[in-house]
């Protein structure tokens, strides 16, 4: 009696007054949880075309000993590329539990999962889709999912998701199954990223550095492309000999940029009044004693006024000019430009470049600075100094992320340019422009030169320094362009490390630039305005003689370039060297005369046809590159699927047919 009443009176304990925590009690021994694993968001480029994705892998546990048919279990891993040694093990009822290492695709492990013993856990990876210089700017992870190095680290916390929970009923042995009646919670992707690289550049940048590095046996290079008036990095491309170097180092490794600065001293002497453009300095034939030091110039001369002192980039002569800066204003100059302070782009190993305050400079600091020594600076933030004189004097700060969206597609973020400082006036950026176009025209980077558009450059001839110590006889080449110079869209940098056999930047680098350029022109897709472009004229001097009317019948007579003005919707401006006295001043010099023609139709092309290249049986990104270097442009379609189809690499028109340049050529790559 006694017994049942206090039986009873438990139970009432029990559902009374306890009945929460025994039904919490009993679903943590019926209900499992697991982690979901949240796949981390896309990485595409500027025009969708996706870089790096998530799939689902899965690891497998197994517990021999719950598993009823050893056999068939066998059969199924060693069809999954499971290696011999773990199918033995996994089979193996002596063990309680195997972990099998590696990941596999859930569909290729599904028979498998499927049987009694054996547990899936999954598993995100990513997918790189793209080159090897795009995975420096991506970066990595590792097997737990974890961020290592590059975009991956930087935008760890916008591309990581939000993990869900699979609840799961346990049955009496312990196993899980899935119900209905149990909800879990999904797991939610992170945000996507749009990178601002033209992935169609990107691979334009990369195969000419390749080849520009193979064929001067040099040690590696870099390439960046900056769209200049919003500060968008379009092509990045970085190589090097180490194959275990992973950053691009085009961000992350800084070097003394030479005579690619001495447009910039030109530039504050200019701002300052310190100097004009016809200002002539004594340019000591080449060899000038400066202190301890001796400065040589490659072309020689007495003397030179500072528009040959870019165009032949002097170093005697733009050290003498500089001397008319305070160390301070030197120093602020270049400071003002973002060297020796990091860009702001989201990369986790991005260097500062060294930049010295004039408290630490030596005698021939300010020397050495004029002519890009005892400093260094990375090819992204020359690209962004250059930027400053392409936009009109604003330095703007580069940008890698052009747009970030969430799981269901809202903005997040969206890149607008964002000025740093007004580093120069719009005039003086202007003149910087055409002292630059005087470089590739006449200059040191002849070798650049376009003969449809007008490019600006700077080349440099960068002495290397090993253990602290310059090394004989070893060089950066360097060159820094303007595509076009008038109506700037492009700001391309190219660096080539150490060449062997010739070195000067304008003989090594400039040309890269070149074919980079030309291989942009052709294609469809590599983030050029063709509107704006087709509207690019070349400047006139507009203070030019006003000549009478029989003057300009004569020039346009006589002028060759009349006949082909290829101006359908605008006038043309020619410029022709005059004698003085046709203009009405006997005792003058030739004068230069500026022709305006009237707007009349195009005519046809004047470049020649030209033969489509062989490019049968190469991979479709080698292929591409090479219509795009014949002058062709490109467009991919799959090869038909009925009949005989394309092999792939087969061109229309074929290969060998004579088509005019820019003309499309339809690439077909194999189903």
């Amino acid at each position: 009696m006694v017994f049942a009443v206090a039986l009873i009176g438990k139970a009432a304990q029990v559902q009374l007054f306890q009945a929460d925590r025994w039904r919490e009690s009993a679903a943590r021994q019926q209900i499992a949880d697991a982690s979901l694993p949240a796949p981390r968001g896309l990485i595409s480029d500027a025009s969708g075309r996706v870089l790096v994705e998530s799939r689902e892998l899965v690891h497998l546990r197994v517990a021999p000993r719950e598993v009823t048919d050893r056999d068939a279990l066998r059969k199924r891993l060693s069809a999954a590329g499971v290696p011999a040694e773990w199918v033995k093990r996994a089979t193996d009822v002596k063990r309680a539990w195997v972990e099998i290492p590696g990941r596999y695709l859930p569909s290729d492990v599904a028979p498998a999962t499927a049987m009694r013993g054996v547990h899936a856990v999954p598993s995100i990876d990513r997918v790189l889709s793209t080159s090897p210089a795009v995975r420096r700017i991506v970066g990595r992870v590792d097997e737990r999912g974890k961020p290592v190095d590059g975009i991956e680290l930087a935008l760890d916390s916008v591309l990581l998701g939000q993990r869900g929970t699979a609840l799961m009923l346990r049955d009496a042995r312990g196993g899980r199954m899935a119900s209905p009646s149990v909800q879990s919670v999904e797991a939610r992707p992170g945000h996507s990223v749009t990178l601002t690289l033209n992935q169609g550049l990107q691979d334009i940048a990369e195969r000419a550095l390749s080849e520009a590095v193979a064929k001067a046996e040099a040690t590696g290079g870099d390439i960046v492309v900056l769209e200049p008036h919003r500060g968008e990095i379009l092509a990045l491309a970085s190589q090097r000999q180490d194959p275990r170097a992973t950053a691009a180092t085009a961000i992350s490794e800084p070097f003394e940029p030479g005579s690619t600065i001495k447009p910039f001293m030109a530039a504050a002497l200019l701002q300052r009044k310190r100097t004009h453009l016809d200002e002539v300095v004594n340019t000591e034939n080449g060899v000038w004693r400066y202190g301890k030091r001796t400065i040589t110039d490659v072309h020689k001369a007495p003397q030179m006024s500072l528009r040959e002192i870019i165009r032949e980039s002097s170093n005697i002569g733009i050290v003498k000019l500089a001397m008319k800066l305070s160390p301070r204003e030197q120093y602020e100059t270049l400071r003002d430009l973002g060297f020796g302070a990091p860009t702001g782009v989201p990369y986790p190993a991005e260097a500062s470049g060294t930049l010295h305050p004039p408290t630490r400079w030596s005698a021939t600091t300010a020397a050495s600075l004029a002519m890009g020594y005892e400093m260094a600076a990375t090819p992204l933030q020359l690209a962004a100094a250059y930027g400053a004189i392409a936009n009109g004097g604003l330095l703007l700060e580069p940008a890698l992320v052009k747009e970030i969206r969430d799981a269901e597609g809202d903005v997040k973020f969206r890149h607008e340019a964002r000025p740093v400082r007004r580093v120069m006036p719009p005039e003086i950026a202007e003149t910087m422009r055409g002292l630059l176009r005087s470089v590739v025209d006449s200059g040191t980077a002849t070798d650049a030169d376009l003969a449809s558009y007008t490019l600006g450059g700077k080349s440099g001839t960068v002495r290397r320094t090993e253990g602290g110590r310059y090394a004989s006889g070893k060089y950066n080449a360097v060159f820094a362009g303007i595509f076009p110079v008038d109506n700037p869209q492009f700001v391309i940098i190219v660096k080539i490390d150490n060449p062997s056999g010739v070195y000067y930047g304008g003989k090594v680098a400039s040309p890269v630039s070149k074919v980079v350029l030309q291989a942009a022109l052709a294609a469809r897709d590599a983030a050029l305005d063709r509107a704006s472009l087709a509207h690019s004229v070349l400047p006139a001097n507009r203070d030019a003689y006003r000549p009478k009317d029989t003057v300009v019948k004569k020039a346009a007579a006589e002028s060759a370039l009349a006949a082909r003005a290829a101006a359908p919707a605008v006038p043309v401006e020619l410029q022709r060297e005059m004698p003085a006295a046709e203009v009405g001043d006997a005792n003058a010099e030739p004068v230069k005369v500026v022709v305006e023609l009237p707007a009349r139709p195009a005519p046809a092309t004047v470049l020649p046809p030209r033969a489509v290249p062989a490019v049968q049986g190469l991979p479709v990104r080698d292929a591409v590159f090479a219509l795009h270097r014949a002058g062709f442009r490109v467009r991919l379609a799959d090869a038909p699927r009925s009949g005989v189809a394309p092999s792939a690499g087969r061109t229309q028109p074929v290969a060998g047919a004579v088509a005019r340049a820019g003309a499309m050529v339809t690439l077909f790559r194999e189903p």
